[in-house]
């Protein structure tokens, strides 16, 4: 390990929850020696563009927004019959771009046929993810979307606290749509509707609602 990564690895142990440390002039070599030494570690989740390295970490009620979306999907991929790959904030990088993040949840659909029942990606030869999911609580994820569209997810569904927001890739840059492309029958609103229900009425009712929405959408 070089000196500087050291350093980098000693701001990563020191920041407290809900914090951002953004250093400069990184190489790829010390972005990707920082990566093998912290893991795809949870509570964690570090970018990299050209150079600049945003280091940040997550809150529990963070994390339990992440865990609420898996949990959508889950009822997904059992209600409609949809094949659909999780991989979590698993790291997306490319050294020719020069560019690399770990998002808080995403997730194949599209493409998941494509990616089989593999567990490890290459992501300078496997598709991206066709849906990220970022959670905006106390961080500003949009300074992420440049790093996204550079590695090509189509989808990038972005969560303040308050609203979700659904953001399409078209000629290297996201616009806001109000249904998704890869889920077509979620839509902004109704995804708003029942993160507002996970704060209000508790996971457990939240889940069971979109449950029965879903089986709705059968008929």
């Amino acid at each position: 390990m070089t000196t500087q990564t050291l350093n980098l690895h000693r701001v990563v142990e020191q920041l407290p929850a809900d914090s951002v440390a953004t250093l400069r002039n990184i190489s790829w070599d010390e972005y990707q020696e920082l990566l093998d030494q912290t893991g795809e570690a949870r509570g964690l989740r570090i970018s990299y563009d050209d150079g600049m390295l945003h280091i940040m970490t997550t809150s529990s009620a963070h994390e339990n927004y992440v865990r609420f979306f898996e949990k959508l999907f889950a009822c997904i991929i059992l209600r409609l019959r949809i094949n659909i790959r999780s991989f979590g904030s698993t790291t997306m990088k490319q050294e020719r771009r020069r560019k690399g993040l770990e998002p808080d949840a995403c997730f194949y659909v599209q493409n998941a046929d494509l990616i089989g029942n593999r567990i490890d990606l290459d992501f300078a030869v496997d598709p991206p993810p066709d849906i990220a999911v970022e959670i905006d609580l106390h961080h500003d994820s949009l300074s992420k979307f440049p790093i996204y569209a550079a590695l090509g997810v189509p989808e990038v569904w972005r969560y303040d606290g308050t609203q979700l927001t659904i953001h399409l890739l078209e000629q290297d840059n996201y616009s806001a749509i109000s249904h998704s492309r890869a889920l077509p029958m979620l839509s902004e609103q109704i995804l708003t509707g029942y993160l507002t229900r996970l704060r209000e009425e508790g996971e457990f009712q939240a889940v069971l609602a979109f449950d029965e929405w879903l089986q709705a959408q059968k008929l």
